[in-house]
């Protein structure tokens, strides 16, 4: 079972380490660590782990929330395959059919944001939907940048793309909030792929 966990702790040396220790003695393998960030002395890092039996969000959230000074932020199931790069994956489709840029984008999003759908709305309408997305979706207030909120028990990360005149919304029912380094790594290739598909025009 793939999980991935988003976990604060004090950033200081052998901290790391502590929860590395205490993920192996509850039977998880660690595939792979992304440090989202370091500030005021906390780090908050992304642990994609490999656990033989299946546990819940909840058993592993309190498991892990016993050591000192850690804070778990999250834990959901992932797909994602560790040592992968599905961002530059989706980068060649969108460069092999430009024209079809942000349909493969809309399709990508879930896997690139470890979240459950997504779909590019313009004009009051969604015009393109990744699968288990639903067929109609009422934006909120359209934001100029990109930025995420919270709507009833899904959280939403917005991503305008001025250019064509749409918005890119990416949903994620379990595990917490995005990151603000998820959301500039998704406005980045966003602006990748709208320069793609602009030339396709």
């Amino acid at each position: 079972m793939l999980l991935r966990l988003r976990v604060s702790l004090p950033d200081r040396p052998g901290g790391l380490g502590q929860v590395a220790k205490a993920l192996g003695a509850l039977g998880a393998d660690i595939l792979q660590v992304t440090v989202l960030e370091r500030e005021a002395g906390r780090a908050v890092d992304d642990f994609t782990v490999s656990w033989p039996h299946p546990v819940t969000a909840a058993e592993a959230r309190e498991r892990l929330s016993a050591m000192p000074g850690v804070r778990v932020e999250g834990v959901w199931a992932t797909k994602d395959v560790p040592g992968s790069a599905p961002d530059y994956d989706l980068l060649m489709h969108v460069a092999a059919e430009p024209a079809r840029g942000f349909a493969t984008l809309v399709d990508a999003l879930p896997a690139l944001c470890g979240a459950e759908w997504s779909v590019a709305v313009a004009d009051g309408a969604v015009r393109h939907a990744s699968l288990a997305a639903p067929a109609e979706f009422e934006l909120p207030e359209p934001p100029p940048r990109a930025i995420c909120v919270e709507a009833e028990d899904v959280r939403l990360m917005l991503l305008p793309v001025l250019a064509a005149g749409m918005h890119l919304v990416v949903a994620r029912a379990e595990g917490p909030v995005f990151h603000r380094a998820e959301v500039e790594r998704a406005a980045r290739i966003v602006d990748v792929v709208s320069k793609l598909a602009a030339r396709a025009s």
